[in-house]
């Protein structure tokens, strides 16, 4: 019992300083992952509260495990051969020239190979997390920089994947011969090959059809994906792998089907939740009699991501033909380590590979990297005039450009239409007929087929799903959904954005509270609705015929 309550206060303890160190970060715009860690260093090395027990393990892994979910869940196909050449060779390029260097510096500050290996290894990789948000907030994740950046991230991810297999394979033992160890790793890759080939299966035979019978109901969809998740996991359990490698490769497969982004997006909270704690917890398992010891190598290996990473990128993507800067402000964004090197470290730790020593390490580094990179990103075209005015830059050779055009392809002065019921779908069709641009919402990917307008599979109750569908860019959203709290709160976020909109009524009450919330036009039927709608945006010359 009074275990059970310790467990309690310590979880009390980790998400209240979570919380406070968010608040305070915000203002200064730092990433939560670096506000996470100074928590767990102020609630346990610092001030003592928090221990890390058995059951905050167990939590951290849960969340370690959505991560790499969510990981694998956008991993798709299609975004692979979307990035091109450009991220397979910069990624892969990176990863080689960053590890053999880290890896070189390592033994010139006097680390042993094995730490030695650690250490270069988790200087390899850049953060998903951290630069997929701030160039989400900056508005510039579907620049040409930005892709570049997310291509590049998934080449990595891949990496990590593997990484983590030969982590799996060195950890199946102590004091191991070299062929135990080589049959450990033909072991871990038998494995890991075993769960892909699954996946690979269950994608293209099991999961659209089983998915498809649960899609017409979001909660269900969810849970049955977090089960096919945990099913995997147990696999990779089995197996004596890391239950990262089966939560990439269960979100890996159902990357290749259209609900992948619903399903990133319902994941996504549940996931913060889990890794707020891990953070945390590292935080508190580290020493700062360690930090006190390692503060020289922590300052070395720090500025050689800040500087080497940019360094070796901007070199990379230059030689393919990109601009100086498209390639300053790609370089610019891989400024730090991964939350995969939190992840690789503490793994090591737990395994008995490296100490407590080399976990501080890395934790201090990804401190300083992540933190300074995000000014970096968050400042980044500043940074390209301050470095361009004296010809740094010309050292790269690379062509000059002018600023980045705008993308032709994101949708403005849009209709979105939510909900392909028949109505629904008569409209869509009716006002593609007259030339309208048209963006068809709804969270069943069938009602969706065979629609001659752009489409979105999402829950528009969510923030994200609004935001993917451009909704400040449209001039007008439609609803012809039959639910009431959605109606309202869609009818809420286009007052609020300055958005014209239309919403279906289907009672009294409904319409009163709507007429309430300024709702341009109420649809009573569908042929007038329609009719209705098509001739008020024509008086209105919201679209040019």
């Amino acid at each position: 019992m009074l275990s059970d309550i310790a467990i309690i206060e310590d979880l009390g303890w980790i998400l209240l300083g979570a919380v406070a160190l968010v608040l305070i970060a915000q203002r200064f715009r730092v990433p939560s992952i670096v506000a996470y860690i100074v928590a767990g260093l102020l609630l346990g090395p610092v001030l003592g509260l928090v221990s890390v027990s058995d059951a905050v393990e167990i939590i951290s892994e849960l969340g370690i495990a959505l991560l790499l979910f969510l990981v694998g869940l956008e991993l798709s196909l299609a975004k692979i051969r979307d990035v091109g050449k450009v991220a397979v060779v910069a990624g892969i390029g990176q990863v080689v020239f960053t590890a053999a260097g880290g890896l070189a510096l390592c033994f010139a500050l006097g680390f042993g190979l094995m730490d030695g290996i650690f250490i270069a290894t988790a200087l390899t990789f850049s953060s998903t997390v951290v630069v997929v948000k701030l160039l989400d907030l900056k508005g510039e994740l579907d620049s040409v920089y930005g892709r570049i950046a997310v291509g590049i991230f998934l080449v990595q991810d891949l990496v990590v994947i593997v990484a983590l297999t030969f982590l799996a394979g060195l950890g199946r033992g102590e004091d191991l011969t070299g062929g135990e160890v080589a049959t450990n790793l033909g072991l871990a890759f038998a494995g890991m090959g075993l769960l892909l080939v699954v996946a690979a299966v269950a994608a293209k035979w099991i999961l659209p059809r089983l998915l498809g019978r649960v899609a017409s109901s979001q909660e269900t969809l969810l849970v049955v994906s977090l089960a096919w998740c945990f099913a995997f996991v147990l696999g990779a359990e089995k197996m004596e792998l890391s239950l990262e490698i089966g939560a990439f490769l269960a979100g890996l497969a159902l990357a290749q089907l259209p609900y992948n982004d619903d399903l990133r997006r319902r994941v996504h909270p549940l996931m913060n939740f889990f890794i707020a704690i891990f953070f945390v917890s590292l935080g508190v398992q580290m020493e700062f009699g360690a930090v006190g010891e390692i503060w020289f190598p922590a300052v070395i290996l720090s500025l050689f991501v800040l500087i080497g990473n940019p360094f070796i990128f901007m070199i990379l993507i230059s030689r393919m033909g990109y601009g100086e800067r498209t390639s300053f402000l790609t370089s610019v964004t891989v400024a730090q380590i991964s939350e995969f090197s939190f992840i690789f470290a503490a793994m090591g730790l737990s395994a008995g590979l490296i100490g407590d020593e080399i976990l501080s390490l890395v934790a201090v580094v990804g401190l300083v990297t992540i933190a300074t990179s995000a000014f970096m990103i968050l400042y980044n075209h500043q940074l390209y005039e301050r470095l361009k005015s004296p010809g740094i830059l010309r050292f790269f050779r690379a062509p000059e450009e002018g600023e980045e055009p705008e993308d032709e392809s994101l949708l403005r002065d849009h209709i979105i239409v939510v909900g392909m019921n028949p109505m629904g779908r008569r409209i869509a069709e009716a006002l593609h007929g007259e030339g309208y641009t048209v963006l068809a919402v709804d969270t069943d990917p069938r009602k969706l087929e065979d629609l001659p307008v752009n489409t979105l599979l999402g829950n528009v109750e969510y923030d994200a799903v609004l935001e993917e569908a451009r909704m400040p860019e449209a001039a007008l959203l439609v609803s012809a959904l039959h639910i009431e709290e959605a109606n309202r709160l869609l009818a809420y976020k286009t007052q609020e954005a300055g958005v014209p909109c239309a919403i279906n009524v289907f009672d009294p009450y409904s319409a009163s509270d709507l007429l309430r919330l300024q709702v341009e036009h109420l649809i009573n039927s569908q042929k007038a609705g329609v009719d209705r709608i098509a001739a008020e945006l024509s008086s209105r010359g919201v679209f040019e015929a």
